[in-house]
């Protein structure tokens, strides 16, 4: 496998899903929970495996199959959970080994499917095998992380950075080497070139699938590999003041190796000893690089995830060229993916509007491929406002962009704290959660939480919207349009990814039909004739009738 791909040209024609059975993580949708922040069971302001028990019946009336859960491993915490000093503990902040089996259990009972979070590139500096590692050179672990002489000035061996600010190494007065961490310093990097660490962490997830977890989610996985001679990154030429210190530099050594698909290989032969489960990796790269991670033959990761709806402008060309480059770039029988927010990135209410966030849940949830909602999403979250005094995320303390706005606790209802906790949150929460929260929403029809609802209840009953045909529809200006068909079932979707109102009128594509969803609820079950007019930041699904 090489990273020499290029991006085609959009796709003229639709893309056929691959032959045979569907599998749960191809028809359905996942949904992301930050385990801090979802529902604090026993009331000390953080969230727990007791809350996220207690709010399933939720999950399950929102009508999402799976639910992947944000580390949840014993941790000293200097990033949250991804530090992890035992693969194979609960922290007790979450809970118990028996909650987490107990909530295994309910969530398959009530039908759906529990994904965890896997972090393989790099342990806590507490994890025993990091203790040993730095107890002496000649340690039986010192092999198992990135330890390096000093360059001939005494300095780093090389000019990595990290991403979350600094020099990527860490001096060790002790024995005299630094090792070599990619975000934190108490998150040194293990070396996967070694056997030993190869199988250590497989059967790390030998034991979590033999409880009966559906799959993971697998952290940075394109790190996982470092360039064996240890060259120094290029500058990057489109460095702007404002950007990140660690843009300053093209990762072209530290990332993306061409040997890290061996790695993702073994990984997916671990999981094809289990029936039916999903590996999904944390892949920031350009979509010709990011499909090189479904592997020869899709026997690498079955969801490289795919963050364009995220790191694009949200322009509507931009927009459709991607989803065409996308799908026109994606290997033979592979499944596509799509995500619109995670506890990395600013909310999408925040990043377009909460008007038009309501558009981009339509395109997420219409859209070919395995969808993935963020936890509080679909009522509209935006990002909090942290003052500097309660910011805690280590990259914002560390210069960065803080993350914590995009954490805060979900907003249950109007009650103190909005339900989450009747402690002190971790995290303080919005201003306006007693207007904007589950309970308010779930009676309104016209609200963020209904208009999921409904897009997902549609995606579920229709074949063609979960696992049909894609094709673009003609459109220009700030209009996405597309076809979605399946057995000759065909549905339009048109959305004005502008503020000023549009005509849809195209020329060379005539259709009629009923609008069966729209982001304004009050659309629905309009007969349209070849013409649709729509508002600002409007977008519709049309069930399209046969040309007579």
């Amino acid at each position: 496998m090489t990273n020499s791909a290029t991006v085609p040209h959009p796709i003229t024609a639709p893309v056929t899903p691959a032959p045979g059975n569907y599998l749960w993580w191809q028809e359905g949708i996942i949904y992301q929970i930050y385990p801090r922040s979802f529902m604090d069971g026993n009331n000390d302001g953080v969230g727990d495996l007791k809350g996220i028990l207690s709010r399933l019946d939720y999950l399950q009336w929102l009508g999402v199959d799976a639910i992947w859960l944000s580390p949840i491993f014993s941790s000293p915490m200097a990033d949250f959970g991804y530090d992890i000093s035992d693969y194979t503990a609960v922290h007790p902040l979450f809970g118990t080994m028996e909650d987490f089996e107990r909530l295994l259990e309910e969530v398959h009972r009530l039908g759906m499917k529990l994904i965890l979070d896997l972090v393989p590139n790099h342990s806590s500096g507490q994890h025993p095998w990091f203790l040993e590692s730095r107890s002496s050179r000649d340690n039986p672990k010192r092999d198992w992380y990135l330890w390096q002489n000093p360059a001939p000035d005494g300095g780093p061996p090389n000019n990595w950075l990290s991403v979350f600010g600094g020099l990527a190494w860490e001096w060790d007065e002790k024995t005299g080497q630094y090792y070599y961490h990619a975000f934190l310093k108490e998150q040194p990097d293990l070396n996967w070139r070694n056997p030993e660490v190869q199988q250590a962490m497989l059967d790390v997830m030998r034991f979590w699938l033999g409880k009966g977890v559906d799959g993971f989610r697998v952290d940075v996985i394109y790190h996982v590999i470092k360039d064996a001679q240890l060259r120094n990154n290029p500058p990057n030429p489109d460095y702007r003041q404002g950007m990140s210190a660690y843009d300053q530099q093209i990762p072209a050594y530290s990332t993306d190796q061409p040997e890290v698909h061996e790695i993702v290989a073994m990984m997916r032969g671990v999981m094809d000893e289990y029936s039916e489960r999903v590996m999904i990796g944390e892949i920031y790269l350009p979509i010709h690089r990011l499909v090189t991670y479904y592997g020869e033959n899709n026997r690498g990761a079955h969801l490289p995830f795919n963050f364009q709806l995220i790191v694009l402008p949200w322009k509507a060309r931009e927009i459709a060229l991607a989803i065409d480059q996308y799908e026109g770039a994606l290997p033979g029988g592979s499944w596509p993916n799509w995500v619109l927010g995670n506890h990395d990135q600013p909310r999408i209410a925040t990043r377009v509007g909460k008007a038009q966030a309501r558009v981009a849940a339509a395109l997420l949830l219409t859209l070919r491929g395995t969808p993935t909602l963020y936890y509080g999403d679909e009522t509209g979250m935006r990002d909090v406002p942290i003052p500097p005094g309660q910011m805690v995320d280590p990259q914002g303390l560390n210069g960065g962009e803080s993350r914590d706005p995009q954490r805060t606790p979900m907003q249950w209802d109007s009650s103190d704290n909005a339900g989450f906790t009747t402690g002190e949150p971790w995290l303080p929460l919005s201003e306006n959660y007693k207007e904007e929260n589950v309970e308010v929403q779930r009676e309104d029809p016209a609200s963020m939480l209904s208009l999921y609802r409904r897009l997902i209840a549609l995606r579920r009953a229709e074949p063609a919207l979960h696992i049909g045909d894609y094709a673009p529809a003609p459109a220009d200006g700030d209009i996405v349009a597309y076809l979605r068909e399946r057995e000759g079932k065909r549905f339009l979707v048109v959305l004005n990814m502008g503020e000023q109102p549009v005509e849809y009128k195209p020329e060379q594509f005539r259709f009629n039909g009923r609008i069966v969803l729209g982001t304004d609820h009050r659309r629905e079950g309009e007969e349209l004739h070849h013409c649709l007019k729509l508002s600002g930041n409007e977008g519709v699904v049309i069930e399209l009738r046969a040309e007579k």
